[in-house]
């Protein structure tokens, strides 16, 4: 399969206006500003995970009028800077992360400010060039993968909460390349684990074996307004309505946040 050429995709979302006349003189109050939501993506790297920045793209893009935001999407790493950060309420990393210091740095300050922040699948690597991120993803880190990607069956933690609200229990999610961390984000008090691999999926793989032990799939770090969800890899993600069903409540959840 060829890469698409390009170096940079925005999709741009507007609120709908809902306008009325009514027999007697009424003050208009303004519209509200839809809150601004910016995804970082990468053209490179490997193929299944630009394949689903795009599919995500596409969806976050088509769903931004009536989600109550405005999308965009770049693959300038540069712009995750102070400036550009300034008014956007939600950062979403499709399939990368920063490379750079600066980069990473606007990054902190943006998330100690008070951002949010919606990551998938490799955008949870870290490095040990960053340790801020590894506290950041609960202290956990990636330690091993299942090859090929393979369905599995996942369990959720914590019926009530609003970011899995309509999925399943358990259910068996699409192809994904699953990972696992160490020491796992549920040790930190601070994280609230919220998608689990279910035991019976062990051993996952063939050529990698993820051979069990505790991996949880998504899940929160309280200290920040984060999401972290493991799936983000090939083009199946969205071929059942659950687990984009989930990227929609955490957008949700980030732009609204609980009292």
């Amino acid at each position: 399969m060829t890469r698409p050429d390009m170096t940079r995709i925005w999709l741009i979302g507007s609120l709908a206006l809902w306008l009325f006349t009514s027999p007697h003189p009424v003050t208009q109050q303004p519209a509200p500003t839809p809150g601004k939501v910016l995804a970082f993506f990468s053209v490179g790297g490997e193929l299944d995970h630009f394949l689903f920045a795009q599919q995500a793209m596409r969806a976050l893009g088509a769903g931004a009028a009536t989600g109550g935001y405005a999308f965009a999407a770049t693959s300038d790493w540069d712009a995750l800077n102070d400036a550009n950060l300034r008014d956007v309420r939600v950062v979403i990393w499709l399939n990368d992360m920063p490379h750079t210091s600066a980069q990473r740095q606007a990054f902190e300050r943006y998330m100690t400010g008070g951002g949010a922040w919606l990551g998938f699948h490799g955008s949870g690597f870290g490095n040990n060039a960053w340790p801020w991120f590894t506290e950041f993803m609960g202290g956990g880190r990636f330690t091993a993968s299942n090859w090929p990607s393979l369905p599995a069956r996942v369990n959720v933690d914590d019926v009530e909460h609003p970011i899995v609200k309509g999925v399943p229990p358990t259910f068996v999610a699409p192809i994904n390349e699953w990972y696992s961390w160490t020491p796992s984000p549920r040790a930190n008090p601070d994280v609230k684990v919220l998608l689990t691999l279910d035991a019976s999926n062990f051993p996952l793989g063939v050529k990698n074996t993820l051979n069990g032990g505790d991996i949880p799939v998504a899940w929160i770090n309280s200290k920040y307004r984060m999401v972290y969800l493991n799936y983000g890899h090939g083009d199946r993600i969205y071929s059942t309505a659950i687990l984009p069903a989930m990227i929609d409540n955490s957008l949700r959840f980030l732009l609204n946040p609980p009292k």
